[in-house]
């Protein structure tokens, strides 16, 4: 369990409640989109192609039209000028970033560009029928070449797209400093070449929706499983051309999604517009194999840096060439990666001068986009391998090199030579924690002993920054029901993060109630104000941020209708424990119950003599990102043999600003860490030099289950909150996934060390340790 830092005493913020949605969700009440029932629907499936570069020559549908039950198959020609390509910006591009125009059709307008690209869509009565008629579905495709890897993409392959004749999609470039200069003074330069390799979300739920549309008031409603309504929304309207009033997106539970599911796909526009076709409900529901094959993936960066560092062992500048492996098509969230990589490639560190260029390749896979994370694991990946290799190269301890390179505490706010300005922090004391729960230095002794015995052990250390608050602002309604209970409308969505927990009670603190008595509504863009969503670990600091505004916002309505039950004026009243005071003699009060009902019983006739309604909305909008950061500590063990590595001890501290539940904020970080442990030593995505995917599916895409966890996972926090939000609050949902596997990389370079290996690449699989264990016998 963790520990929170001391902050001012609250009611309920702070303390570890147990989450509210759980009992629901365990009980079988959840509600997914494969549970959705509506009467008259239609089932949708999907023909793709079975190659990854290929020239659509034709599509025969006859044999599958004429088998009973098919209502229609459709293709590129038909959404032809009436459905446009997903839309490609999505967030803000900064100048100095370049995109292709390069997006993904809805379905495969005369190129296929990977396997598993929709070429057709079958609309049947049944979904077995469906995926019969797909099967009778003929594809005259005509090969061409093939690229996958992004070296070759950009050395003079045939471009897949006409907008980018060199097969790149994106480019970037950010720094400051005087980085010649810095090189030119250095002692040592370090230089590190780490490859990151693609990764499936893979969420227990794959992607799946129900389009409805009612012909008598034109109005289309998409239910989908999607980490919230907004962005579907937007891109739907887009896609369809429809008009915001008469479109609506429902998300209700959704069974994860780790940034796969932040917008928009191309089956859900599919699945719209053969509603608004056949003017029936159309469901569609993907397969596990096509959850690996379609939705899209991941990480895939090859990262060049060069660290120039001081004979002191000081940083004194950083250049890097970070090249991803972007896939088939642009998406429109696929920069938010590149440049969260970028800005943040400096780390925790004090690096006066840096020069960072970013390039996005387009390759015959399938195209990539957020997975938790999104830039920050790649960035400190990179950093905290160079601080390995460069306290090797000058003979200090990985440790003591970080001690002398962390940005002070009195630094902050502090500006980045890449760009990002960190809002507090201290990183120092998060490092110093770290060593003391996990036992470094008893550790270290351990290792000697367990060497001289021939283990091959090491430990591994790592400090990450995490930035959170993307889109910087999040709506909120609050108001008070007849009966006395709260009702909190907000523009998060939750999807495992708690929000029916921590923003009940947010509300509750500060209107004066119990949690129970507030109840939090999320997922219905009928229902809810127009918002941005949940994604970046931004929710607790920016969601809860504008659950607390708007709380207090109507408190201070409420404080005009008690001054008017308690014939006083306002100026005059005190708030005390969920009730308006005046002082006597004699002293009265007046709770939120008696104002619900007075407002019930008198409302009309007192709003027309000024008297506010019970009801607040309003956004809160953040000045800038906001910046967590954590330790991370690891002890690793590799079996000679087999290769087979085992984590004997991982500890983990994090600095998430005000910790609005404990209880869940250890869970955020636990379930993050074995996400970032599975993504260390066993998740990679690999295709073959024809572009077919070797892993997808469970057997060969390898996932760790409780038999591969046998270690204690020990996890606090330490707080400097934000200055930028009422709450002070940070991201945490996406740190053990940013930490972790660099700890754990870090580990097994220094347990090959005596071997005279200096850096492997991950994931660190039994087969790629044990064959770096071949190459320099002892």
């Amino acid at each position: 369990m963790s520990t929170a830092a001391p902050g001012p005493p609250r009611p309920f913020v702070g303390r570890p409640l147990r989450r509210r949605e759980d009992p629901g969700l365990v009980t079988g009440a959840g509600r997914f989109i494969d549970d959705l029932r509506v009467e008259g629907a239609v089932h949708l499936a999907f023909c793709r192609s079975p190659l990854a570069h290929a020239r659509i020559r034709g599509v025969d549908a006859a044999a599958a039209l004429a088998m009973p039950g098919i209502l229609k198959v459709v293709t590129a020609a038909d959404l032809a000028g009436r459905v446009r390509p997903l839309p490609l910006r999505q967030v803000p591009v900064p100048p100095s970033f370049w995109l292709a125009e390069a997006a993904m059709p809805c379905l495969a307008e005369g190129i296929v560009r990977f396997v598993g690209e929709a070429v057709a869509a079958v609309v049947a009565v049944s979904r077995a029928a469906a995926a019969d008629a797909v099967e009778r579905i003929v594809l005259d495709l005509e090969p061409l070449p093939t690229v996958v890897d992004p070296e070759l993409a950009v050395s003079g392959a045939a471009p897949l797209h006409g907008a980018a004749p060199d097969n790149v999609l994106l480019r970037g470039r950010t720094g400051s400093g005087d980085v010649d200069r810095a090189f030119a003074d250095a002692a040592e330069l370090v230089e590190g070449r780490i490859r990151i390799p693609r990764l499936a979300p893979a969420p227990i739920e794959p992607r799946g929706c129900v389009a409805v549309h009612d012909p008598e008031t034109d109005r289309l409603t998409l239910h989908c499983s999607s980490q919230d309504p907004h962005r579907p929304l937007a891109q739907l309207c887009w896609v369809l051309d429809r008009p915001r009033e008469r479109t609506r997106v429902v998300v209700a539970d959704t069974g994860g999604a780790f940034g796969s599911k932040g917008g928009l796909s191309a089956e859900h526009a599919v699945a719209a517009w053969c509603a608004l076709e056949l003017r029936r409900p159309v469901v569609w529901v993907e397969t596990r194999t096509e959850s690996f094959l379609a939705a899209y993936q991941g990480r895939g960066w090859d990262v060049t840096a060069t660290l120039a560092v001081a004979r002191d062992g000081r940083f004194l500048g950083l250049r890097a060439r970070a090249v991803a492996d972007l896939g088939a098509y642009l998406l429109g969230h696929t920069q938010v990666v590149a440049l969260s990589l970028a800005t943040l490639l400096t780390g925790a560190y004090d690096i006066p001068a840096a020069d960072v260029e970013v390039v996005g390749v387009a390759t015959n896979k399938t195209p990539t986009g957020p997975l938790r994370g999104a830039g920050r694991p790649e960035a400190t990946h990179t950093i905290e391998r160079l601080c390995d290799l460069a306290a090797r190269r000058l003979g200090l301890d990985p440790v003591e090199i970080r001690r002398r390179n962390l940005i002070a505490r009195d630094r902050f706010p502090y500006r980045s030579a890449v760009g990002a300005v960190y809002d507090s922090g201290d990183y120092a004391g998060l490092l110093d924690r770290a060593l003391a729960v996990f036992d470094y230095a008893g550790w270290r002794a351990r290792q000697v002993d367990r060497r001289a015995r021939g283990s091959v052990f090491g430990i591994g250390v790592a400090l990450m920054v995490e930035s959170s608050g993307g889109g910087l602002w999040e709506s909120a309604s609050v108001g008070l029901t007849p009966k006395g209970t709260v009702v909190v409308r907000t523009g998060s969505s939750a999807h495992g993060q708690g929000h029916q927990t921590t923003f009940a009670q947010v509300a509750a603190d500060v209107l004066g109630v119990d949690p129970d008595q507030v109840e939090v509504r999320q997922g219905d863009s009928d229902d809810v104000p127009a918002g941005v969503g949940t994604y970046g670990s931004r929710s607790a600091a920016v969601g809860g941020s504008a659950v607390q505004t708007v709380a207090e916002a109507l408190r201070a309505r409420l404080r005009s209708w008690a001054a008017h039950l308690l014939d006083a004026p306002e100026a005059e009243l005190r708030w005390e424990a969920g009730r308006f005071v005046a002082d006597g003699p004699p002293s009265r009060s007046a709770t939120l119950g008696d104002i619900a009902r007075a407002a019930a019983e008198e409302g009309a006739h007192r709003l027309a003599e000024g008297l506010p309604e019970l009801e607040a909305s309003g956004r809160f909008t953040l000045p800038g990102l906001l910046y967590g950061a954590g330790a991370y500590c690891a002890a690793l063990e590799v079996d000679r043999a087999t290769g087979a590595a085992t984590v004997r001890s991982l500890v983990a501290v994090d600095d998430a600003g005000t910790i609005l539940n404990p209880r869940l904020a250890d869970g955020q970080v636990e379930g993050a860490a074995l996400h970032g442990l599975a993504a260390a030593l066993f998740e990679e995505v690999v295709h073959d030099p024809d572009g077919q995917p070797q892993t997808a599916s469970w057997i060969a895409y390898a996932t760790p289950t409780a038999a591969e966890l046998t270690f204690e996972l020990r996890s606090e926090f330490r707080a400097t909150p934000s200055p930028l939000n009422p709450l002070g609050a940070k991201g945490v949902g996406e740190a053990g996934a940013i930490g972790v596997p660099a700890a754990l990389a870090n580990a097994a370079a220094d347990a090959l060390q005596p071997f005279g290996i200096d850096h492997v690449d991950i994931p660190l699989t039994p087969e790629r340790l044990w064959r770096r264990l071949q190459e320099k016998p002892r």
